[in-house]
């Protein structure tokens, strides 16, 4: 065989192989009645957006082929290898992406589940509540979801994924009344990373079908043009109208807006701030060598140097700090000088919304005042050590906390955040009114943080890496705004407000100048939808 002849021969192979088209069906996985009877009610969805009687419709759809507008679910299996897993695990995966690809759909999805479960603990998997929720609502489609599925009656999805990578999502923020999927194998509490056979939930779709069955009412199927697979026999089954939903139709909508969400999304884990796309993940794992080497040389500037030759130096290595432009040295000067001012026995609080554990820092850096002491509720010892400020931890006892913070007070300035725990999203937690008991001048300073490949905040791994996280950040940013002081509640004119009334005020202004909005819920909220536990912290 000549040597042009067999290039040209395995490059008609591997174009045959990537680039080919895929047939409407999988050969081999209908029978002659079944192909003609679905090709006979097959429609284009944007006709089924034009019906007026959704609203008395059960709606059956299929999550990657109707719901979502990636055709890939390697991104999603990337980020329960990487958050679940290890870093070696998420390796692995990215290494085999090229065999995944020249396999059919079927067999890449069981590599990926193989790679992705096996050996994880199942009482300990939270990324499918925790991670997972966040990046599926990024990338649902507006209108199918806010034009078709919001205006049935009752709403049926069918996935190929593990159940627990999808039901949270689907259940708790879609509104999902029913999730067929499949369920993991499972040997003395531990992913075995095998899928059993038959689909789960479908007790709950018969109970629909009963009740549809008694009203006189049909099924309303929406499927992938080239997404069928298995999910094939219950739309079959089940719907006697079916649309179908290409590659062009998916194109062409937009992504669902956060407004939209049918519920909001205020608390999500994980490290990784972007969809590992193969070409995200690839970039995430040639950037981390160089992001660690980064995050040190950033540390070891800021702790080692003074202010005014860090700064320079940090902002050269990418870091953006943006504040005031003319910030005076000392705080006591951010306001008029009164007798008050002169005499008073208490130093200033800076009161703060929280976004990452370095928040009293770049605080401190603003106001050139290394003495300025932050408190916290949970700070690892290594953060302790690494911090150029005095740091105190509380412990959640009020009256010793009230003691705590009235005693730094006493000595000088200091700085609180008092939701207690960071947000990642533009919502404010309640503010505990502590502070406001206790502090005679507060200055509320609104935070905001921006990150673009890794999240430096966790509510289930190891603090102690937070800060390093953060710093690993290519360009990673942080905005401060000072707002107008305001007194405590023991220290006010008129003796009417309450440190309630203290704490929403400081609250809601610094809402109003970030753009959040403000929740009533707390810690032990975010904790325990996002760790399983209250978020409570023992030492020694």
């Amino acid at each position: 065989m000549s040597k042009p002849y067999f290039f040209k021969t395995l490059f008609l192979f591997f174009y045959c192989v990537l680039f080919r088209k895929p047939k409407y069906f999988p050969a081999g996985l209908l029978s002659n009645n079944h192909l003609n009877q679905f090709q006979c009610q097959k429609y284009r969805t944007a006709s089924l957006a034009l019906r007026s009687d959704l609203s008395s419709k059960t709606l059956m759809f299929s999550v990657e082929g109707a719901l979502l507008k990636s055709s890939s679910l390697f991104p999603y299996f990337m980020l329960v290898a990487f958050e679940a897993g290890s870093f070696l695990r998420a390796f692995v995966l990215l290494l085999l992406y090229p065999f995944i690809c020249l396999v059919s759909e079927e067999t890449g999805l069981r590599i990926m589940v193989m790679v992705c479960f096996f050996g994880i603990k199942k009482e300990s998997f939270r990324v499918g509540s925790s991670v997972l929720p966040k990046f599926f609502l990024e990338d649902v489609g507006l209108e199918i979801f806010d034009q078709v599925l919001r205006r049935g009656v009752r709403k049926v999805s069918v996935s190929e994924l593990p159940l627990v990578m999808i039901e949270s999502f689907l259940r708790d923020y879609l509104e999902i009344d029913v999730v067929v999927g499949s369920e993991l194998k499972v040997f003395r509490g531990y992913f075995v990373g095998l899928m059993e056979e038959k689909k789960k939930n479908i007790i709950g779709l018969e109970e629909i079908l009963k009740e549809n069955k008694a009203v006189g009412t049909n099924i309303i199927g929406i499927n992938g043009l080239y997404k069928v697979h298995d999910h094939h026999q219950l739309f079959s089954q089940h719907c006697k109208e079916i649309y179908l939903v290409d590659k062009a139709d998916k194109r062409s909508w937009q992504n669902l807006p956060r407004e939209k969400y049918p519920r909001p999304l205020i608390f999500h884990d994980g490290r990784l701030a972007l969809l590992p796309t193969p070409l995200n993940a690839l970039a995430l794992f040639v950037w981390v060598p160089f992001g660690f080497v980064l995050s040190i040389s950033r540390l070891f500037i800021s702790l080692s140097l003074p202010t005014d030759v860090s700064n320079p130096l940090n902002a050269f290595l990418g870091m953006h700090l943006t504040a005031p432009t003319s910030m005076p040295k000392t705080p006591h000067s951010l306001y008029p000088n009164t007798s008050k001012e002169l005499h008073k026995s208490k130093g200033v609080l800076y009161a703060c919304n929280h976004k990452t554990l370095v928040d009293p820092i770049f605080l401190s850096v603003i106001l050139k005042n290394r003495s300025l002491r932050g408190v916290s509720y949970s700070l690892s010892r290594v953060s302790e050590m690494l911090s150029p400020i005095k740091t105190v931890r509380l412990t959640r006892n009020r009256d010793q906390d009230a003691r705590t913070i009235e005693s730094l007070l006493n000595k000088g300035d200091m700085v609180i955040c008092p939701e207690g725990t960071t947000c990642r999203e533009a919502y404010l937690l309640r503010f505990s009114p502590l502070f406001a008991e206790v502090a005679e001048e507060i200055v509320p300073v609104a935070i905001d943080s921006h990150v673009t490949m890794l999240y430096g905040t966790t509510a289930g791994g190891l603090k102690c890496l937070d800060p390093f996280f953060f710093l690993m950040n290519p360009a990673p940013s942080y905005t401060l705004q000072f707002l107008e002081k305001v007194s405590g509640s023991c220290t006010s004119l008129n003796g009417e407000k309450s440190k309630f009334d203290v704490a929403n005020h400081v609250q809601g202004e610094i809402a109003k100048a970030l753009g959040f909005e403000c929740t009533k819920l707390t810690r032990k909220d975010k904790y325990v939808i996002l760790a399983g536990n209250e978020g409570i912290v023992c030492h020694k």
